[in-house]
């Protein structure tokens, strides 16, 4: 199995994965995962799998750090943008955000570190999205941010994979949340988040 290809995006902790696929007259395979191209390693606490239809926008989402929410996305059908935006408060690239599109065809995935805020746009009905989750689900310490927020300007695509008009869709939660000027008190610091990733580190290798 050939490695997989491995791109930093712009905003730093957050990773893009373009594994080798196998195909043939039967099908494909791929490896949509592998614990060591991670470091240090993904904690595996929880794996969440959700299915939109065209247009659905999910986010922006963020944990409270400690203890954050590391995540692995990737979307085995259908079509998403996955969206990272750099919501640690003190970080050189704060506001910075960047994209990748996860389908089917290429197969890439995403990994996002603690601290990073999460969002993604359905471009296709029935996209399915899993992700691999550093902690489980606390509703008391998850918390979002406006996707729309103009400071953030994030370039939502308009048009889905077939070409027509999205009519964007959120949840109550995701339309009510505020833009990232009024959340300053629940945005996570990145002192705390990279000692947090420095702490697990250590953990982890002298096991």
């Amino acid at each position: 199995m050939a490695p997989v290809q491995i791109r930093e995006l712009a905003v730093p902790g957050a990773l893009e994965f373009t594994p080798t696929i196998h195909r043939d007259p039967r099908g494909e395979f791929l490896e949509w995962f592998r614990e060591d191209d991670l470091f240090p390693p993904l904690p595996l606490a929880q794996a969440n799998c959700s299915v939109s239809a065209a247009g659905v926008l999910r986010g922006v989402h963020f944990a409270d750090v400690p203890p954050g929410q590391a995540k692995y996305v990737f979307c085995p059908a259908g079509a998403v943008l996955d969206v990272v935006v750099d919501l640690r408060v003190g970080s050189p690239t704060f506001g910075t955000w960047d994209s990748v599109l996860l389908d089917d065809v290429d197969r890439r995935a995403v990994y996002l570190a603690e601290g990073l805020g999460h969002a993604f746009l359905s471009l296709a009905d029935s996209s399915t999205v899993v992700y691999l989750c550093s902690q489980g689900y606390a509703p008391g310490r998850e918390h979002g941010v406006d996707p729309f927020d103009t400071d953030l300007a994030i370039d939502w695509p308009r048009t889905g994979r077939d070409g027509r008009a999205l009519q964007f869709s959120l949840s109550e939660k995701d339309s009510a949340a505020p833009p990232v000027a009024q959340a300053t008190e629940l945005l996570p610091q990145y002192a705390a988040c990279q000692e947090w990733i420095a702490d697990h580190a250590r953990r982890r290798y002298s096991e």
